[in-house]
């Protein structure tokens, strides 16, 4: 396995232009489905190709939407076959408004919310005629970013017995997330993210978590790509705690550990570097908050080998 070189000045612009089109696609999940636990019925799943919604059930008859990195395409699919939104140097009102057109063709109302999530300022995609920079290489990039994060999390989230999310991805703020429980209900989160409904925020966080994942960037935030872990609510002393590997610390801005994407890349054994990350952020996280970690943690799972009961 290779992780690919990523680079915020390079690739940045590509990003951007893809978080906006999983908005897009997501969305589609928020009109159509009812609300799971933590938003989960709104997140994308990562494919080969890039990534897609669930199985979307209109009253006219369940379709897919997802996002083709190797072609650069939104895609369109249900029982007749596929159909296409090219992506490419193009403002993002002009692939809103194709997209909304294709559903509509396909015989779909779906009612899209017009404007972005979670960034600031949320110009509606209907009026975003802003030039879009759109590199073909950077999105096989990213691709082969998000699939390496994608297998490593997976490996960490199978060590885990207690409830937990799928390893799945978060178009909002454009991130490959999976969230350990500790059973335990949480304090009432105070919302404030910027263009997101308090209420939805709320929910997410209704009991304890311990979560990680990958940002590669996106139309929010500059900076370059990295690893996180947080704890809601955080401990005392979570801040301070010494984790792995060499580079990894806490930032107090976002209130959360950070590892360099690149530090994992270009590390001797990538895997066993973000292993470390992942691994010592959650243990800081439930030991510093008394979990059950007897009752919670296991090994980590192999292929073909159920757990021992």
């Amino acid at each position: 396995m290779t992780w690919p070189e990523l680079d915020a000045d390079r690739d940045g612009g590509t990003v951007a232009t893809l978080h906006l089109a999983s908005q897009m696609v997501g969305k589609a999940a928020v009109a159509l489905l009812p609300w799971r636990n933590h938003s989960w019925h709104a997140t994308l799943h990562l494919h080969p190709r890039g990534m897609r919604t669930e199985p979307l059930h209109a009253p006219e008859g369940p379709f897919e939407l997802g996002l083709d990195f190797v072609d650069g395409a939104i895609v369109f699919a249900d029982a007749h076959g596929e159909r296409r939104v090219g992506l490419g140097l193009r403002p993002v009102a002009e692939t809103f408004a194709e997209l909304t057109a294709l559903l509509r063709a396909a015989g779909r109302e779906v009612r899209l919310h017009p404007a972005p999530n979670e960034i600031d300022p949320a110009l509606p995609f209907a009026e975003d005629r802003r030039p879009r920079d759109y590199d073909t290489d950077s999105a096989h990039r990213l691709l082969g970013a998000l699939l390496e994060a994608d297998r490593v999390l997976r490996l960490f989230r199978s060590s885990f017995v207690g409830k937990a999310s799928p390893v799945h991805f978060f178009w909002g703020s454009f991130d490959l997330a999976v969230t350990r429980f500790s059973g335990r209900p949480a304090p009432r989160h105070p919302g404030g993210i910027p263009n997101l409904p308090d209420s939805v925020t709320r929910e997410a966080y209704s009991h304890e978590v311990s979560s990680a994942g990958f940002w590669p960037g996106g139309a929010g935030m500059a900076g370059g790509p990295f690893f996180y872990s947080y704890a809601w609510p955080a401990p005392e002393g979570f801040a301070e705690a010494e984790v792995a590997p060499e580079g990894a610390r806490f930032d107090a801005a976002l209130g959360e550990f950070v590892l360099d994407y690149e530090a994992v890349r270009s590390a001797a054994d990538p895997d066993a570097a973000l292993l470390a990350f992942l691994r010592s952020t959650y243990a800081a996280a439930a030991d510093l908050a008394g979990w059950d970690r007897a009752a919670l943690d296991c090994d980590e799972g192999l292929p073909r080998v159920p757990r021992p009961v």
